[in-house]
């Protein structure tokens, strides 16, 4: 899927949008995306970016204070 940077964005900005983590996708987006690196830490405005295909992030358990 590929998605396009907004004002101000970063890689891990991107991936925590589309996937809610950045944990492995990070490293996945710059391999499927040569150059990217090159571009610096602020992506340009409108830069388009292919992500992985990932599951997505697993909901986190509540934790109860009483039972």
């Amino acid at each position: 899927m590929k998605i396009f940077a907004q004002q101000n964005d970063t890689v891990d900005a991107l991936c925590w949008r589309y996937t809610r983590r950045t944990d492995g996708i990070t490293e996945q987006v710059f391999a499927l995306n040569p150059g990217l690196a090159d571009i610096g830490v602020i992506l340009p405005h409108g830069t388009a970016v292919e992500m992985p295909s990932a599951p997505p992030a697993p909901l986190k358990q509540g934790l109860q204070l009483w039972d």
